[in-house]
């Protein structure tokens, strides 16, 4: 594992910089991901202890509601590192509503390592007269990450960190849509209410004047693990960011101090993504709303180690679904929106054609495991609903160090080809000659699909679970667009009610033209 950081010189003194006060601390530390996780270590060793008690009452959400916390801004001049003319600079986020754990945050360098503290005159408080109520020692709710993303000399947002292990990158022309998270534990389970880490310590790495790219660490922390992050983030059309953990599962004793009825981990999401769908084109449910498809993400992407790429179209059905797909050694995932036309849409306030797909590749090899999909049923588009991680099959023992990397791309494609030949839409309906069947048409694209011969018409090969049977399958050439359209028809078996997996690929002779569609089909 590379070793990323700098010579931390610290001395007893309290000095004046950027305009903020700064007290020093008294040790010379090197600020790495070993920095880090022997303090993440250290913090596993005890029981957890929620930095919620910490916050004063008047931030609590029965007291600080939406709008009032809104009402709250932050003073961009007060940017950290701003006063320099740095490539990043960084913005707070003030803590209360539903933010109630306050974050401690620390700036280093080659020379120095020092908290930011808490200042209330970085902020705006607009009409509210609550200044007074609150310590001087309250830390802030999380960062936003500013940079010349779009345009030179122009701070645009490049990121934020906020709330538990949340955060979301974009790249250049991006907007805001699915976000990504340090861990899942016990995410989709049904038996167990699934707990959130997060992030309570942060180190902040000052960059210099020709830095193209910017350095975090941070401890996670929860009640049954704590564990110790790197990142590196490097803006771009496509903004990647190097992600290197070390966790630490807590001994059973640490964890029932905490709460005495909790059950042990079932499961462990290592680089989780979250996003949003509520109905798409090939919606079965549908909602009264004037666009056509409302989502963040249309689909989850799998590169698998034999080489074969999957693409899972999302769904939102009336009940939550929770798919396993095996995935040992996988080479990456991603939930992509590939959709990028506004006429998709026709959302002028939520640009779901400008999100990011998420694309996430292990570093190494992971080993033996599962890519689980965790699909809620939601009834807007307020709530993220859509969950995909990867699930080790060997858990660690408690207080083993469990070491893991992976790159992260937040991309829309344009400089990047994930899967060049690809499913490029999914329609779902009943089979008009037979409402008990259903009707599925999946059209594929790409350049192996291109080059075929004239008169060649490619072999849709489909199959499906036991619990149903696929009765039909065809092949059209789309002549508007060029795509190759397979219509299979797939009946479920007499009394079934589970859900039927189906997959489907295009071959000429052995040779395979295209990634492999699979769904999760629920039958009414």
């Amino acid at each position: 594992m590379r070793r990323v950081g700098c010579l931390i010189l610290i001395s007893t003194v309290v000095f004046a910089w950027s305009h903020r006060t700064i007290a020093r601390g008294t040790e010379s530390a090197e600020i790495t991901l070993e920095y880090v996780a022997k303090r993440a270590e250290e913090k596993a060793r005890k029981p957890f202890r929620s930095p919620r008690g910490d916050l004063p009452d008047v931030l609590r959400a029965d007291k600080l509601d939406y709008d009032k916390y809104r009402e709250i801004r932050f003073r961009h001049d007060q940017a950290l590192w701003a006063a320099e003319k740095l490539p990043f600079a960084v913005e707070f986020f003030h803590p209360g509503y539903i933010y109630e754990e306050p974050v401690r945050i620390n700036e280093f360098s080659y020379n120095y390592v020092q908290p930011v503290r808490f200042v209330q005159d970085f902020f705006d408080y607009g009409k509210l007269h609550i200044k007074k109520q609150i310590p001087a020692n309250t830390g802030y709710a999380g960062f936003r990450i500013v940079y010349p993303l779009n345009q030179p000399e122009k701070f645009d947002e490049l990121g934020a960190f906020l709330g538990a292990s949340y955060f979301r990158l974009l790249g250049k022309g991006q907007r805001y849509g699915e976000s990504a998270r340090g861990l899942a534990l016990d995410c989709g389970e049904s038996d167990r209410p699934e707990e959130f880490p997060i992030f309570t310590d942060w180190w902040l790495g000052k960059p210099q004047p020709d830095d193209k790219e910017l350095r975090l660490f941070a401890i996670l922390d929860s009640v049954s693990c704590t564990g110790a992050y790197g990142f590196r983030i490097r803006p771009g059309e496509t903004t990647v960011a190097e992600i290197e953990a070390v966790i630490f599962l807590r001994d059973p004793d640490k964890v029932k101090a905490v709460d005495p009825q909790r059950k042990p981990l079932v499961t462990i999401g290592m680089a989780p993504l979250t996003s949003m769908f509520w109905f798409g084109e090939g919606s079965e449910r549908k909602f009264d709303d004037y666009r056509p498809e409302v989502h963040d993400s249309d689909g989850l992407l799998m590169r698998m180690e034999n080489g074969e790429t999957l693409w899972r179209p999302l769904n939102n059905a009336a009940v939550m679904r929770h798919q396993k797909f095996g995935a040992k050694n996988i080479r990456g995932f991603g939930l992509l929106q590939r959709d990028r036309e506004f006429a998709s849409y026709q959302d002028i306030f939520n640009l779901y054609h400008q999100v990011p797909s998420v694309w996430v590749e292990p570093r190494g090899h992971w080993g033996e495991g599962d890519l689980h999909l965790v699909e809620l049923s939601t009834h807007y588009e307020g709530l993220d609903n859509i969950v995909a991680f990867w699930e080790p099959k060997t858990k660690p023992q408690p207080m083993d160090p469990f070491r893991f990397s992976y790159t992260m791309y937040w991309t829309r494609e344009s400089d990047m080809k994930l899967s060049a030949n690809k499913v490029t839409g999914t329609r779902i309906g009943a089979d008009p000659r037979d409402p008990q069947r259903r009707q599925i048409a999946i059209d594929f694209s790409g350049p192996k699909l291109t080059a075929l011969p004239d008169g060649i018409v490619p072999e849709a090969v489909a199959s499906c679970s036991e619990n149903g049977a696929v009765v039909e399958s065809q092949v059209f050439l789309v002549p508007y667009t060029n795509a190759w359209r397979a219509i299979i028809k797939l009946e479920p078996k007499p009394g079934n009610k589970e859900p039927i997996d189906i997959r489907c690929t295009l071959k000429k002779g052995e040779e395979v033209l295209t990634e492999t569609w699979t769904y999760h089909w629920s039958p009414p």
